[in-house]
């Protein structure tokens, strides 16, 4: 008998530990609504989490990168304390011309790192000339009532590749969707390929010391995924649906809440969604989330692909493909992905990689087949949109082809989260 209470004595003190842990993070869902005109954010619900995985000595974000950004700062003093640079469904919703007549919502996430005092959160929108304007304010008090703070659902959850400590590392979350509870091991599986994918393909092969990659078992009803055009609808966990504003092959899922839910028991600073399903299609949102399905032929490529979108805000290259947006890059302003350029301030980009004798624009011919360049053509536009390189894997369905911009950018965004100085 002594020993049952002592049983029950210990169950009772490891439940307590773990309900009374303080939150590492604070997760901020929100409902982002608008057109190509005009956006609203509307704040639904703030959520604890256990994790906050985002290396404490870049708490500043470095890179000029995306089309929204977020700034923390203390209200007793107005000291930023905390920033974060992303993109969304939402911004690419504006850019299509269904967004030219109609207005709509999407559902988004930003996650920081759970405050001590009383904070301001501003959201900040890049406009037409990617200049900042603050579209929203809110002010948090992280002793309210209104935080949510319910342990989150349990999933199994592996590290499939452990560099170390979860705040040190860049932590990538592979989540599955269409996976039912009998093909699990088939996730297991291909989640392992899919890291192979990652980890053997430069520059990552030489930086796995600063990656961990993690999977949790997250169990759909139903194989596969949703595919409109073919009449085939499926009940998954995450509601990944091709078709996405229009685009064939443009691979996505609006239910961005329950992404992050699922996401919320395990270390991650980035997601991608591994979609169970034999046709191409994927998709790369900088900061938001990546996803690709599993059995395609060109596997590999979708996945570094996609991953480089999300990761790196490497922009695409090609410009001869359909795609769902119109006039996505403007050609007098330049663009802020680091592998794109319009030569308005070409100085910020990779003119010091260039070599003196190369000429801007450079030719696409032969003489110029290895040579980091200007060649013209790129951002889904054949004219007045550069890329540095003949070809890369942002460019054609060529896996382990980033050329040595795309993978300098990538680099230094490793950097920024492994704490290492970043220029």
């Amino acid at each position: 008998m002594n020993r049952l209470y002592l049983l029950l004595y210990l169950v009772f003190s490891i439940t307590t530990i773990l309900f009374s842990q303080k939150p590492e993070a604070l997760r901020i869902d929100y409902v982002h609504n608008g057109n190509n005109e005009k956006e609203t954010i509307h704040i639904y619900r703030l959520i604890a989490e256990p994790y906050f995985s985002g290396n404490r000595n870049h708490d500043i974000y470095p890179f000029d990168y995306g089309n929204y950004k977020v700034e923390v700062s203390l209200k007793k003093d107005n000291e930023l304390i905390y920033s974060y640079h992303y993109n969304s469904l939402f911004n690419e919703w504006q850019a299509t011309k269904m967004a030219n007549s109609e207005s709509r919502s999407f559902q988004e996430s930003v996650k920081i790192p759970f405050p001590e005092g009383p904070v301001n959160i501003i959201f900040y929108s890049r406009d037409k000339k990617l200049n900042w304007n603050k579209i929203y304010s809110y002010d948090i008090d992280p002793a309210s009532n209104f935080i949510i703070k319910d342990k989150p659902k349990e999933y199994h959850t592996r590290i499939i590749y452990d560099a170390g400590n979860y705040k040190e590392k860049m932590d990538l979350l592979i989540i599955p969707d269409g996976y039912t509870k009998d093909e699990m091991v088939k996730y297991h599986k291909d989640a392992k390929r899919f890291r192979d994918y990652l980890l053997t393909c430069a520059p990552f092969d030489k930086h796995r010391g600063k990656i961990n990659v993690w999977t949790i078992d997250v169990i759909s009803e139903e194989s596969g995924t949703d595919k409109p055009t073919k009449g085939q609808w499926k009940n998954t966990a995450l509601d990944a649906s091709f078709n996405t504003f229009g685009s064939q092959r443009y691979l996505t899922t609006y239910n961005h809440f329950a992404l992050r839910e699922a996401a919320s028991c395990t270390p991650y600073d980035l997601i991608f969604i591994l979609v169970n399903d034999t046709l191409y299609g994927g998709g790369g949102i900088f900061n938001f989330y990546s996803v690709a399905t599993s059995d395609d032929d060109h596997a590999d490529f979708l996945m570094v692909h996609e991953f480089g979108h999300h990761f790196g805000c490497l922009g695409d290259e090609y410009y001869t493909s359909e795609v769902a947006v119109e006039d996505y890059h403007k050609t007098n302003v330049e663009p802020y992905e680091p592998n794109l350029t319009t030569l308005v301030d070409f100085d910020t980009k990779w003119k010091d990689m260039l070599d003196n004798n190369t000429p801007i624009p450079t030719p696409d011919d032969s003489s110029h087949k290895n040579t980091i360049g200007v060649y013209e053509g790129g951002g889904y536009l054949a004219k007045g949109v550069y890329r540095p390189f003949p070809d890369c894997t942002m460019k054609s369905p060529k896996y382990d082809n980033f050329c040595p911009v795309c993978q300098r950018a990538l680099v230094k965004m490793l950097h920024y989260y492994t704490g290492e100085v970043t220029e």
